[in-house]
């Protein structure tokens, strides 16, 4: 937890690497993922940088790889799995050449193969589709035709009733072939169309699905056969069929012939199918074989492609002979930096070891805030605002408690909150298991477990603060209330409401929570109502002053002391003045007023604290009848002008007082030159002009002094939303489940088992589930809005280390 208070220290380093070891010293670097690279080549090219060419040769294999992952999902071929410590490290430049070549023979041996059936299948396809065509003509023809029908026959030139011009009756001529089913009804108007009503068509449907050969989804298909007469409108027709894509193929007229031609067909059919059989079995090996090697080869490529891209931001030195490049280490790990380069100085025997030099500079560093797997979603939460600036306090190390207490409190439900902690602690058993789903909705929830888990724990502790299980109360140490009447005045039926006085009728305090007899209780929601506001407002102003209390810490860090005083105090005072104060008027007025003595401290002379708090700021006042008084105590009055004053006189100190500060600053010791921004700072620099740092400090001052206010009231949304999470599970309990408790019969015991399941799916969908996300998204606001901006300026950057875990997790997701 110590290291979540501040992001890490960050250095500078440079460093300077043999060309023989760049390689070696990068693959390194990218195991440990302790650098963020800088591009010193920023002016350059990406197609003139000293490494473009290894680049494109992983591109390029790349390719090939993609290629062979989409063969094997055309044949679900399923690739194994590689645990953590299977995976391959970065490949050696002996190891690159051999893995090039190995692709290259895998990816050339399967777009032959690729090729090749496809060829193979389209063959088999047209002897299927012309075996179609010769079976089902066989109806459209008869013997006594074949005299004066042949679709082959040449026409003799020296016959005079063949001679252009003359009639050709008695000779006709026929097409035959295949066409898509819902294609044909226009393919037919379309030859009427040409030959005028002189083409008789004749078709036959084909039986069962047919693949298409455009797509290879299966269609209906039909064979047909044009009869006509003439060689012009025989081309017409073939243009016709070209046009809609339907298939011509031969088909002789005569019996015997189409007979031994359909015998040729099926032969050539058995052998087509021999062939497609082995090559099949062929391909199945070659992608078995490369499945075994595929996920090794694809993080080996994707590895070796990062390296030379960080290799391309790499400087040569004058003489060639050195690379230098620039990164961002933290602190802590520079030791592992170092002995990183080393390792990879050994392993490629470089005569001159490669060395790290840590620079000074004044640029802002990366943000880098080292978690672990608890702590990671309450980081993201805040990094989600904004990433912190550099060494700025981090509010994720007090969200851990702040936030999942804030959804607790809105949440407050002890049957509701067990359903969180046991989904979250089943996340949690099965970490391992579940981790390799790669689900999106899934995901934002496995990620969030730890989240899940301390909300369902906070939400069991309101619970029992609130007594509420699924709306019943539970009466653990015994009601503190008794009874003082007797049984006629109870059972009197011309008496509605029995008022009990906790000067009479209360014995003991309830040792933890809400007594349970205000269950029963006829002003329930009255009481909880005001418990519950108020309690949501002094939560809130303990949480704003201690946002605004945070940034001192940030004062202190980054030595901006004249702010403490300027900024800091003006806006603490304005803040615990009043609604400080109003938070004691509450706690005062609890203890104070009882029912135990008379008089102006009696419960019925209680002022109400909205009331007071107005006349205060109004300076306004009301008439309170006899015993009562208007004030609480004595001298409430002259208090309450004295912190009004000094809340008015906070406002001009936080509008003038940083600006005139600047001001004189800048006369005793000159003009400065223009600095660059330093890290923390406000957005504006103490070395703008003038006028644009009393504007900033206007518009800051004015958005502090009317947030004030809106963000205490902001904070009633605890009070709604506790109220309402309650009162939706009470009319759930009463309209649902409560149904099945009112049949006295065995029917009466079914009805309690359908009207649960409805009950219990209604609870989990609409008050775990919908509440439960509201509350969430309220609580998030509440940090984001009213504690955050109290101190957190958030105008970082991430630190963005060179790491090969990012790389293939970042690639998995794609």
């Amino acid at each position: 937890m110590g290291d979540m208070f501040r992001s890490e220290k960050m250095a500078l380093c440079q460093l300077f690497i043999q060309p023989e070891a760049a390689y070696a010293s990068i693959a390194e670097l990218g195991e440990s993922g302790c650098v963020q690279f800088r591009d010193l080549n920023e002016e350059v090219s990406a197609f003139q940088r000293k490494y473009v060419n290894e680049v494109r040769r992983c591109d390029d294999m790349e390719r090939r790889l993609r290629y062979v992952e989409s063969e094997m999902k055309k044949d679900e071929v399923t690739l194994p799995v590689l645990r953590p410590e299977e995976e391959p490290s970065a490949p050696n430049p002996r190891e690159i050449v051999d893995l090039e070549a190995q692709l290259e023979k895998t990816d050339n041996e399967l777009r032959e193969m690729s090729a090749n059936g496809a060829s193979l299948d389209a063959n088999f396809r047209h002897m299927q589709e012309l075996k179609c065509v010769l079976e089902n003509t066989e109806g459209f023809f008869s013997d006594q035709e074949v005299i004066n029908l042949d679709v082959n026959r040449k026409l003799d030139p020296e016959d005079p009733a063949n001679l252009p011009g003359a009639a050709q009756r008695g000779q006709l001529a026929f097409v035959a072939g295949v066409i898509k089913l819902e294609r044909f009804f226009s393919f037919e108007r379309m030859l009427w169309r040409i030959s005028r009503g002189n083409i008789f068509l004749r078709r036959a449907d084909i039986d069962g699905l047919v693949a298409d050969e455009e797509t290879g989804r299966p269609v209906l298909k039909t064979v047909f056969v044009a009869f006509f007469q003439g060689e012009q409108l025989k081309q017409r027709i073939k243009k016709v069929c070209t046009g809609y894509h339907a298939a011509v193929y031969p088909c002789p007229s005569s019996h015997a012939e189409r007979k031994e031609m359909i015998k040729d067909v099926n032969v050539r059919l058995e052998d087509l199918k021999l062939v497609l059989s082995q090559s099949a079995d062929h391909r199945s090996r070659v992608l078995n074989s490369a499945s075994k090697h595929l996920p090794r080869w694809s993080i080996m490529v994707r590895k070796m492609k990062a390296i030379y891209h960080i290799l391309n931001f790499f400087n040569p030195d004058v003489t060639g002979k050195c690379l230098i490049g620039e990164g961002w280490v933290p602190t802590n790990d520079i030791s592992t930096v170092q002995d990183a380069l080393a390792r990879a100085s050994k392993v490629s025997e470089s005569s001159i070891p490669a060395f790290m030099n840590v620079i000074e500079t004044n640029e802002m560093p990366p943000t880098y805030t080292r978690t672990n797997k608890f702590t990671n979603g309450f980081q993201n939460l805040v990094d989600s605002y904004g990433m912190a600036s550099y060494r700025e306090v981090n509010p994720a190390l007090y969200a851990c408690i702040t936030f999942p207490f804030l959804f607790a409190v809105m949440f407050g439900d002890l049957g509701h909150g067990l359903i969180l902690l046991l989904f979250a602690s089943w996340l949690i058993i099965k970490e391992k298991q579940l981790s390799s789903i790669k689900e999106e909705i899934f995901n934002i929830f496995f990620g969030g477990r730890y989240i899940i888990f301390l909300m369902g724990i906070f939400s069991i502790y309101t619970g029992f603060i609130y007594n509420d299980v699924f709306s019943k109360s539970m009466n653990i140490f015994g009601s503190a209330w008794h009874m003082n009447y007797t049984r006629d005045v109870v059972q009197d039926e011309n008496l509605k409401y029995i008022t009990l006085r906790p000067n009479d009728t209360v014995y003991k305090t309830y040792p933890f929570g809400m007594d349970p007899i205000w269950q029963l209780a006829d002003n329930k929601i009255i009481f909880l109502n005001t418990f519950k506001m108020k309690l949501s407002i002094i939560v809130g102003v303990i949480h704003m002053i201690f946002g605004v209390s945070m940034s001192v810490v940030n004062f202190a860090y980054y030595k901006k002391y004249a702010s403490i005083f300027l900024e800091f105090l003006p806006q603490v005072l304005f803040l615990l003045l009043l609604f400080g104060y109003m938070v004691f008027m509450m706690f005062f007025k609890w203890v104070v007023y009882n029912d135990t003595v008379e008089g102006p401290l009696s419960p019925a002379c209680a002022p109400s604290i909205l009331i007071l708090f107005i006349n205060m700021i109004l300076q306004g006042s009301q008439d309170t009848p006899e015993p009562c008084k208007e004030f609480m105590f004595d001298g409430q009055k002259s208090i309450q002008q004295v912190f009004v004053i000094i809340a008015v006189i906070c406002i001009p100190w936080m509008l003038l007082g940083k600006p005139l500060y600047i001001m004189f600053k800048r006369k005793m010791n000159g003009a400065p030159a223009p600095k660059p921004q330093s890290a923390g700072g406000e957005g504006h620099g103490e070395d703008d002009a003038m006028g644009e740092i009393f504007i900033h400090q206007a518009i800051h001052t004015i958005e502090y002094v009317l947030s004030t206010v809106s963000h205490t009231a902001s904070y009633l949304r605890l009070w709604a939303l506790s109220l309402a999470h309650a009162q939706l599970s009470e009319v759930l309990w009463n309209m649902v489940f409560s149904m099945g408790f009112k049949y006295d019969s065995y029917i009466g015991g079914i009805l309690i088992y359908v009207f649960f399941g409805a009950w219990a799916l209604l609870t989990v969908g609409i008050l775990v589930l919908i509440e439960g996300l509201s509350a969430f998204l309220h609580t998030l606001r509440l940090h984001w809005v009213e504690f955050m901006s109290k101190f957190y300026e958030g105008a970082g950057y991430a630190f963005e280390p060179f790491a090969f875990k990012t790389i293939l997790d970042v690639s998995e997701d794609d």
